[in-house]
């Protein structure tokens, strides 16, 4: 019998094959600008994708886009995007049920709840004020139902004696993703998020080889409030020579229990990197009771990962990847993967969707 090394057991065999590129083109839908596309998610029922736009209600009303995206077979290829057409808006709107003012949210994460809702991250823009935030909103109306408890640890310090705390302006809560193993409403699911980069408290004066990251796993069920369960360390892969920018931009959680996908980009002299990675968790240590990392992680066990893919590999230009979802099926039964760019509402930039098939 063959020996299984203890990786094989650990992570469950996926391959990637990518498919295609397609560009968004520039568009104004409904008097609003169509862009900064951040995040994206995919609702099965009825086929259609919800992208998230990180406009900070400046061009128009903080809101998400609902997307048709025809994938369809080549003569060389399982599938490919042929169209997406941009179909509604939705606008967020705050407890006051009106939509949120300029600079009071900063979305960046988006993922379609069991519920018919949508949970959002806001990233936190500390510097203008914007303090993190992730909410359950209306998949129609765009109203805020719920929003998740942070601990005190990710919220910036508001006395000037307190010892700095909290998310880094604009790396806060950009990942968001959700773990059903039901499709009934009332059924318990799993919320995963988690920094783009290290917290205030975390950050230390000469940065580590890997970078910490604090992931957060939530319970969400119809009884009370959002249960926050664990926390775990995540390290970034080494900053690349030549990067400005490296970061965690999106998680996504995998059919498979336990599993999730992780996307990191990299942004520097020599334009846009990404890589994707598949992360379990193997006996990581619970780091919620733990204050600061500035002083390293020796003793700490962080969750495992295994790169999957290094996107430069693919020999396209990358733009500003920073969504990720699953999409629907190819005729064979194996599952697509959808990647989206933020072109930062760019003229320089696109709005890049890569397709791949996930066996």
């Amino acid at each position: 019998m063959p020996q299984v090394r203890a990786e094989q057991r650990l992570f469950p065999s996926l391959s990637l094959e990518f498919l295609g590129e397609y560009q968004l083109p520039k568009q104004i839908f409904q008097e609003t600008a169509v862009g900064g596309l951040s995040a994206i998610t995919y609702n099965r029922q009825i086929d259609r994708f919800y992208a998230l736009s990180d406009d900070r209600s400046q061009k128009a009303p903080a809101r998400f886009y609902t997307l048709k995206i025809d994938i369809a077979p080549t003569d060389d290829k399982p599938g490919k995007i042929q169209a997406v057409t941009v179909e509604d808006v939705t606008f967020l709107k705050s407890p006051s049920e009106k939509t949120y003012a300029p600079q009071t949210i900063d979305p960046e994460g988006i993922a379609l709840s069991p519920r018919g809702t949508v949970f959002i991250s806001s990233e936190g823009a500390i510097n203008k004020d914007i303090a993190p935030l992730i909410g359950e909103f209306d998949l129609k109306t765009g109203q805020i139902q719920q929003q998740v408890p942070l601990p005190q640890k990710y919220l910036p310090a508001k006395q000037p004696d307190e010892s700095p705390r909290g998310v880094e302006n604009n790396l806060g809560f950009e990942p968001l993703t959700i773990s059903a193993t039901s499709t009934l409403k009332d059924d318990p699911f799993r919320l995963f998020t988690a920094t783009e980069a290290s917290l205030k408290q975390d950050t230390a004066d000469t940065p580590p080889v890997n970078i910490p990251v604090r992931l957060l796993h939530y319970v969400i069920s119809p009884i009370g409030p959002p249960v926050l369960i664990a926390e775990h360390l995540y390290l970034l892969d080494e900053t690349p020579k030549g990067a400005l920018a490296n970061g965690l931009t999106e998680l996504l959680a995998l059919p498979q229990e336990g599993t999730l996908l992780s996307l990191e980009r990299t942004f520097g002299l020599f334009g846009h990197g990404a890589k994707l990675f598949q992360v379990v968790n193997s006996s990581a240590s619970e780091t919620s009771n733990i204050e600061s990392f500035k002083e390293g992680i020796a003793g700490i066990k962080p969750l495992k990962k295994k790169l999957l893919l290094d996107l430069q590999e693919l020999g396209i230009e990358l733009d500003n990847l920073e969504g990720m979802t699953l999409g629907p099926r190819l005729k064979d039964g194996s599952q697509t993967l959808i990647l989206i760019s933020d072109d930062n509402f760019s003229p320089e930039q696109v709005t890049q969707l890569l397709l791949f098939q996930l066996r």
